[in-house]
């Protein structure tokens, strides 16, 4: 077997693409990187842009000027300006195009002929999102990233961020597999990546005949992907594009040193680099948001349902933890779930009870300055009376969209996480324990 090194000599004197760095776990993972190795060669970063200039902006307002970068602001303090300058490079393009959309072929060159390790954060996570937007970014995505990877002559590893809910609607214990589409018939049609494209560009084909409104054909184009997924029987158009992708990495990957790890749902901060970070109002959050706020009041779902979250730094540990340890054949496992649902599960009730207490004692402030404070625990309602439930379009389309997770069946195996985890003996710490999970999921710190 081979040695296991630290992740820091690992990572010493490498050149990684890290693509989505503006996106929430691929900014965990670029400064968590530059904070335990300042000593890798380069960091090349893909931002979604047309040229250098706006790729720089994106860089400098997007990533490297937010709050999750002030450990390591501070800690080189007037010399971080320097550091960041020589150690990494925005480059302008966008995963949805050929060549991830590097248009500058002197820079193309030099990737493939620098590059040892690609990590893949870049996604659209929006439920609701455009078909032709999301089948762009999650499925082709990985596609174009997969072809790139192949032209880089000193690549050890690649790693696509997935997500454990490419799963779909599935219940019970769901096992750490690859996906492939003569297994992915979950619907009553079976699935056709190709033909999902043409019907894709079919549709805007027809939107540019008729000269249609773009606000009319966001509409259209959210209302078809979300009909094509449950028609192949995924709830949402996040999940089946992420699926779709994964399905063409298997399809494509050949002898490419790849794999995949699916975190649950990845919430803010435990403990890297300060507890309770995190950024926008994602899935759980808009709940607990909302609820604070005094908006909502009861929710749709199972007061059993298992929820399983996991911190953002601990799937940020795993990820550099595991291209340490596949770069180094110490697994041969594709797939990695990273999730707590197995290990130390939370239902959604205990949930509930840790946002209601938060909340007496930490209550939100409205614009006025007044406390907005919290009278009793969040209802939930069953399935029967879902349909019943009072509350604004806001609140009532979001719960139809989030209904799967809050009455969800299943529990994800880690068996090929825990394996990695006993491998790397004790390298990775990322199993999280009930008091824990609250106290990161109100971002609460002590």
């Amino acid at each position: 077997m081979a040695k296991v090194e630290s992740v820091h000599d690992f990572l010493k004197g490498k050149t990684i693409l890290v693509t989505g760095a503006t996106g929430f776990v691929g900014k965990v993972s670029v400064e968590k990187i530059l904070r335990v190795q300042p000593d890798i060669k380069k960091l090349y970063l893909l931002l979604r842009a047309s040229n250098p200039y706006l790729a720089t902006h994106r860089l400098q307002n997007e990533v490297i000027g937010k709050d999750i970068f002030r450990v390591l602001r501070d800690k080189w303090g007037a010399d971080f300006g320097s550091f960041i300058s020589k150690k990494v490079v925005a480059v302008a393009g966008d995963v949805s195009l050929n060549n991830l959309g590097i248009k500058d072929e002197n820079m193309r060159s030099q990737m493939f002929e620098e590059l040892n390790v690609i990590v893949h954060t870049a996604a659209t996570t929006n439920f609701n999102e455009r078909y032709d937007i999301a089948i762009g970014t999650n499925t082709m995505g990985a596609f174009h990233v997969v072809n790139f990877a192949k032209s880089c002559h000193k690549l050890g590893i690649v790693l696509h961020v997935s997500t454990a809910y490419v799963c779909g609607e599935a219940e019970g214990l769901i096992v750490e597999e690859p996906l492939h589409v003569n297994g992915m018939q979950k619907g009553s049609t079976k699935l056709d990546i190709e033909l999902e494209k043409q019907l894709i560009e079919e549709k805007l084909k027809e939107f540019k005949a008729h000269n249609t409104d773009k606000e009319v054909i966001t509409s259209v184009m959210k209302s078809f992907g979300l009909a094509r997924a449950n028609l192949h029987g995924w709830p949402n158009t996040y999940v089946f594009t992420k699926a779709m992708g994964e399905i063409l990495l298997m399809k494509m990957k050949d002898t490419l040193p790849l794999f995949v790890i699916r975190p649950t749902t990845v919430v803010s901060t435990h403990s890297e680099p300060f507890p309770g970070w995190i950024e926008g109002v994602r899935t759980i959050d808009f709940v607990v948001v909302n609820y604070g706020q005094g908006i909502l009041t009861s929710f749709v779902g199972n007061s059993e349902t298992i929820l399983d979250l996991i911190p953002v730094d601990m799937v940020v540990n795993f990820m550099i933890v595991a291209l340490m340890a596949l770069s180094k054949g110490l697994s041969k496992n594709l797939v990695y779930h990273i999730g707590s649902s197995l290990r130390n599960p939370i239902k959604l009730t205990d949930v509930v009870d840790a946002m209601y207490y938060y909340f007496k004692k930490n209550p939100c402030v409205d614009k006025y300055g007044k406390l907005m404070a919290v009278t009793k625990k969040l209802t939930i309602t069953g399935a029967n009376e879902f349909n019943q439930n009072k509350g604004s379009k806001l609140v009532k389309k979001t719960e139809d969209l989030y209904k799967t997770y809050s009455l969800f069946k299943g529990i994800f195996d880690v068996k090929n996480a825990e394996s990695l985890r006993i491998v790397t003996k004790g390298l990775l710490m990322w199993m999280v324990n009930l008091t824990l999970i609250q106290r990161t999921l109100i971002g609460k710190t002590t």
